[in-house]
């Protein structure tokens, strides 16, 4: 089994080859070729069609699949780039929105348009967007190694946000799909949906963890991240 960083470069090499992704996508949650279109397939799904709340990265490649949520009327939650606030998160109601979707949905615009909230603050969510590197058929996927999305989860999980009735999906590329098994972690999540701007691919496998697994994290990470650092004081 390769590891994770293998994995990673195969794909990011792969992308880049293709001429689907920006020249600059190495080392990043990749934009990509049909994004808009993935986000399409993802609205005319049963479940987020039903869904009232979403929450994304903030990462320029699920730049459409969150305009797709605000112009859906969907409340978002968007994570604050490296959960680097003690409210690690922004709220986007589409029902208050003063401007377009487009400026709203993007982590500048956000930035300056939405409130921070933390997770005494927010709905429980039925849909969660994750950015991805790669992924597999059964569900098994890696981010580019920064452990936020992991993190960003967990901490919902443990509020009771993210729940057996939440639906996790990853949009990418075709090429981002791959046949290889994926080395897992105590903290990782496994996707429900993979979704292409073809294709909306149902994953077997559900695993999520039960909350934050202090022992995967170092200290830097923990006093980096003022939610964290916060619970663990309070813990200890």
């Amino acid at each position: 089994m390769p590891d994770k960083a293998a994995v990673r470069d195969c794909v990011w090499r792969r992308l880049l080859a293709a001429g689907v992704v920006p020249a600059d996508s190495y080392g990043k949650i990749p934009s990509f070729e049909g994004a808009d279109a993935t986000a399409h397939r993802l609205a005319e799904t049963d479940f987020w069609q039903q869904a009232t709340t979403v929450k994304a990265n903030p990462d320029h490649a699920q730049l459409p699949v969150r305009i797709q949520a605000l112009n859906d009327g969907k409340l978002l939650y968007m994570a604050v780039p490296r959960m680097a606030t003690p409210q690690p998160f922004y709220i986007l109601d589409p029902a208050t929105l003063d401007g377009p979707a487009e400026r709203a949905a993007d982590k500048e615009g956000a930035a300056k348009v939405a409130r921070h909230v933390g997770v005494d603050g927010m709905r429980p969510i039925d849909v969660v967007v994750c950015g991805s590197v790669a992924v597999n058929r059964t569900g098994t996927r890696i981010g580019k190694g920064a452990g936020y999305s992991d993190l960003e989860v967990a901490l919902l999980i443990e509020a009771g946000l993210v729940t057996d009735h939440t639906v996790i999906v990853a949009p990418v590329h075709p090429l981002q799909i791959i046949d290889d098994d994926i080395p897992e972690t105590e903290h990782d999540f496994f996707v429900d949906y993979i979704i292409t701007p073809d294709l909306v691919i149902p994953c077997p496998n559900r695993r999520r963890p039960s909350g934050i697994v202090w022992d995967d994290l170092t200290s830097d990470k923990i006093d980096a991240i003022p939610v964290l650092k916060a619970r663990q004081h309070k813990e200890h």
